[in-house]
């Protein structure tokens, strides 16, 4: 019942972890779009796993295959469904903790709820799910592209290391340069030195990905239960490890005085701008004009080659260690699905501010 996301373009997502399979169905996408195949490939193989020395060694192919919805190279306006089949599965690795709650995982907490589980690589619990939120965004940036507006996410924060100047000051086109997705070079070694050596002592870390939205015009989002930041933060929050959500200045703004904090407007060429942009591109819940930047905070990675202590589903006191394939960070590989919540949010909405206003798409 928790599957489906969206109001107007919406997506559903399936498929576990080790089975045949993961997909998704998107509806409400808009007819005559041009497929970018290539967007596709680049998205999932930005989130793919082995991707580099940071990453978990799971090798997949993230080959794609749209089974409906597209014809000669564009959009239908019909269901667009899309398949990734799973090619390097390993499940007789995750035979030893079958019957037992790993710490800070959804185990227990879904064996409660349904009464059965599977514990094959985390099954739906598992963010190889995501490679279906991935391909939806990837539609969505499509649309997006045409309209303009253009999403970028980047890794800002790992543990303790943090890229000390705004995205504004940084050159973003070097995001993709280095392994842990960071536009700052000097900042983004001591992240990938940090990562390793948590590898290295089968440990973990966190970290922040920022996301910064351009082109997102005025009057996006409504001002009360659905606003846009809301629906922002409930789809940072779906994703696996994300433990924190704030946008503009966030949680720094309670150190603030309301005077040193408010976005004074000034006309720009007759168009309405503010001088400062701590609201973060958000007002009353609807866009502004100005950009959209936002925080999403990862936790360290549950799965580590530590021995932990537990119980089993018989209630037995158990000692253990994972094996498995797993990361020692996830975040460098959480920017691509950044994006693509982001991008499946803003269309939404654009699309709902369409249909309010009763203007056709051009």
């Amino acid at each position: 019942m928790s599957n489906l996301f969206g109001k107007i373009f919406t997506i559903s997502s399936f498929g576990e972890s080790h089975g045949s399979a993961i997909g998704v169905v998107i509806d409400g996408c808009l007819p005559n779009i041009e497929v970018d195949f290539e967007l596709i490939k680049r998205d999932l193989l930005r989130r793919k796993p082995g991707q580099s020395l940071v990453s978990s060694p799971r090798n997949e192919t993230e080959e794609f295959e749209i089974l409906s919805g597209v014809f000669e190279g564009k959009t239908l306006g019909t269901p667009i469904a899309i398949l990734v089949r799973n090619s390097d599965i390993k499940s007789s690795d995750y035979d030893v903790i079958k019957n037992i709650f790993r710490p800070s995982h959804a185990d227990y907490t879904y064996e409660a709820k349904y009464g059965i589980r599977d514990h094959r690589g985390g099954g739906r619990q598992s963010a190889r799910e995501t490679v279906a939120r991935v391909l939806a965004g990837s539609f969505a940036k499509m649309i997006l592209n045409k309209l303009g507006i253009y999403i970028q996410a980047y890794v800002s924060q790992i543990h303790t290391i943090q890229v000390q100047q705004p995205y504004f000051n940084l050159n973003l086109d070097q995001t993709e340069t280095n392994m842990v997705r960071c536009p700052d070079p000097e900042a983004a070694k001591w992240m990938e030195d940090a990562i390793l050596k948590a590898k290295d002592e089968g440990d973990s870390l966190g970290g922040i990905v920022s996301c910064v939205i351009k082109g997102v015009p005025v009057g996006l989002g409504e001002p009360v239960f659905d606003k846009l930041h809301a629906d922002l933060g409930k789809a940072m929050l779906s994703i696996n490890a994300v433990k924190g959500f704030d946008i503009g200045s966030g949680f720094d703004s309670v150190v603030r005085k309301g005077s040193e904090l408010n976005d004074a407007f000034r006309l720009d060429e007759s168009e309405v701008r503010t001088k400062t942009n701590n609201s973060g591109g958000i007002q009353g819940g609807i866009s502004n004009g100005e950009d959209i930047f936002f925080r999403v905070a990862f936790k360290p990675v549950a799965s580590i080659k530590h021995e932990q202590e537990s119980i089993t589903k018989s209630l037995d006191q158990v000692n253990f260690s994972i094996a498995g394939r797993h990361d020692s960070c996830v975040v460098p590989r959480a920017v691509p699905i950044v994006e693509a919540m982001a991008a499946l949010v803003i269309v939404d909405h654009y699309l709902r501010n369409a249909s309010y206003k009763m203007q056709p798409f051009s």
